[in-house]
């Protein structure tokens, strides 16, 4: 597809069987500044498409900017957003920290402070268009540590346990329930899953790598510690 306007008999058909969109909001001109390629997205791209298709269902997947939040929570109903524990714990000033960090590129790409404020404050809110997605992307060391490095976080060995010291450090912790296990489920119009897990606050040390078929795979906080725990987990760790 190298055009929006290629889908529009099939977004038609999505809006008419209720099928939400879940969209990677960035433009891919190569003119356009990286750090900006979400706005730009937003303003060209998903606000006019959500006018035109009025009743059609969009989740912005992993949203990284003040932009994102502002066009989701002034939007019609019907719009939501997913938000990962990278975009919500770091800026893009992990990228570079001691040295270049290939383990933190992810598109899209961590941003400032200040846009990863308002992606706290929004999830703080308790506003229910905000949900958990990890967007996690197991690549393995070799693909991430080379010359022209794959984009990706791998976040699905401790995600859950992440985002529980996230909202703790921002006293936001009795939200983690319903952004992790509520609010996606009833946007996607799905029952509750009535199954659950305990967490436990006790601290354990990332590996700093995992097997990955013949090569590694590094996970994010690898080698740190992280806060909180899976009860029963004490063996993975």
């Amino acid at each position: 597809m190298t055009a929006i306007e290629r889908l529009e008999e099939a977004l038609e058909t999505m809006m008419q069987l209720d099928l939400p969109l879940l969209v990677h909001g960035e433009v891919t001109d190569a003119q356009v500044d990286v750090f900006d390629r979400e706005a730009r997205f937003i303003e060209q791209v998903l606000a006019p498409l959500v006018e035109r298709f009025d009743r059609l269902r969009v989740v912005v997947e992993h949203v990284s900017t003040r932009e994102a939040v502002q066009f989701v929570r002034s939007g019609r109903t019907g719009i939501a957003a997913t938000v990962t524990p990278q975009h919500l714990m770091l800026n893009r000033n992990a990228l570079f920290a001691g040295g270049l960090r290939p383990h933190h590129y992810c598109l899209p790409p961590l941003k400032s402070e200040p846009h990863r404020r308002s992606l706290l404050e929004a999830v703080a809110s308790g506003d229910p268009r905000f949900f958990l997605g990890t967007d996690s992307a197991p690549h393995a060391r070799s693909a991430k540590e080379n010359a022209c490095g794959c984009a990706g976080i791998f976040s699905a060995h401790a995600a859950i346990e992440l985002y529980a010291e996230l909202f703790e450090q921002e006293g936001m912790l009795e939200r983690l329930p319903a952004f992790a296990a509520e609010y996606g489920a009833d946007f996607y119009r799905l029952p509750r899953n009535e199954e659950r897990i305990t967490l436990v606050k006790q601290p354990w040390t990332v590996p700093a790598s995992y097997p990955f078929g013949d090569g590694q795979l590094v996970p994010l906080r690898a080698g740190e510690s992280i806060g909180w725990r899976l009860d029963g987990a004490e063996a993975a760790a």
